[in-house]
């Protein structure tokens, strides 16, 4: 089976780094591992309150990578569970799914989860790549969506700085490599924490990114939502995102100032805060099995819309996998 991991040690380093910040958590909460979609799935619930708040993060985070939004959450009052995602490294499994893992398996995989780990609605938060996970699944326990700079709408903008930034981390992982990755995700002036220039260090040491997912598979469903990303996202600005959203999801993009594309990161409070705002009633589209990339803008450089026509799989169109 395709293991995420370069080596068996590698894997045990990354399990001990996110057992330690877990252990050194100062929030009460347990740990819990499921099957869902025969994956091992690694669970962390924490608080109490009314509402169940589901948090899926996106490309090469988990749980113990998370544990600010996670803080903030708590503090807000909410029960908060956070999933690790299979074939990502982490506390879940690490082999890459079977069927090529795509959003409509992850899709399916969340819905899983969620039957077993509630009863009740719950509420889900996504960010980049978890967002694109989230809107993926048709759970009918899912009754409100906030999605973070959400990947599967529309392609990745990658600048000279992240191509740059991006090659060094993964050909010659050190700390510094990953701090200047990890800057050009954050709003300027803005400077990574510690722990978390750590932790992508050894992900990119003991660990292989996976692809990009594709385009979000959208449910024939309505359901409440909020959809935000930040001022200074690098991979997904507002002026690329907005129209993105508004045609698939038929929603207005919020736009987070001080933030860049971890807003997880930088502003875990105020999207706390998002979870009792008013939520748009917004359907989604009627078609059952819809994919996001039919309703694609067709984007020409720096994201102007020219018009011009885009091929599927297209090298100077390819997505990348952001975190």
């Amino acid at each position: 089976m395709d293991s995420i991991y370069r080596s068996a040690t590698g894997r045990d380093l990354i399990r001990r780094w996110c057992l330690d910040q877990l252990t050194a958590w100062p929030v009460p909460h347990e740990r819990r591992t499921v099957t869902a979609k025969g994956a091992r799935t690694h669970v962390v619930l924490a608080g109490s309150g009314a509402t169940t708040v589901v948090f899926v993060p996106g490309t090469d985070f988990n749980a113990a990578a998370s544990l600010p939004l996670a803080t903030a959450l708590v503090a807000a009052g909410h029960r908060v569970l956070l999933v690790d995602v299979p074939g990502q490294p982490g506390l879940s499994s690490g082999a890459r799914p079977r069927s090529g893992g795509g959003l409509p398996w992850y899709g399916a995989w969340l819905s899983e989860v969620i039957e077993t780990v509630s009863s009740e609605p719950v509420a889900v938060m996504g960010h980049s790549f978890g967002a694109a996970i989230a809107l993926s699944s048709d759970s009918p326990r899912i009754d409100r969506l906030v999605l973070v700079s959400p990947g599967g709408l529309t392609r990745l903008r990658l600048t000279p700085t992240v191509l740059a930034a991006s090659a060094a981390w993964f050909l010659r992982p050190a700390p510094t490599h990953s701090s200047r990755l990890l800057r050009t995700m954050l709003a300027p002036g803005h400077p990574p924490r510690e722990e978390l220039v750590n932790w992508m260090t050894l992900v990119a040491r003991h660990s292989r990114s996976s692809g990009a997912p594709g385009a979000a598979a959208l449910p024939a469903r309505s359901v409440p939502l909020r959809v935000v990303t930040g001022e200074h996202d690098v991979f997904l600005p507002p002026w690329r995102l907005g129209p993105a959203v508004r045609g698939a999801l038929g929603a207005e993009l919020g736009v987070v100032s001080g933030a860049g594309h971890l807003v997880i990161e930088e502003r875990p409070a105020y999207l706390s805060t998002l979870l009792d705002s008013p939520f748009l009633n917004t359907p989604l589209p009627d078609s059952p099995g819809r994919l996001a990339s039919d309703v694609w803008p067709a984007l020409g450089p720096e994201g102007a819309s020219d018009g011009s026509p885009r091929r599927r799989g297209d090298p100077s169109e390819a997505p990348w996998s952001s975190p």
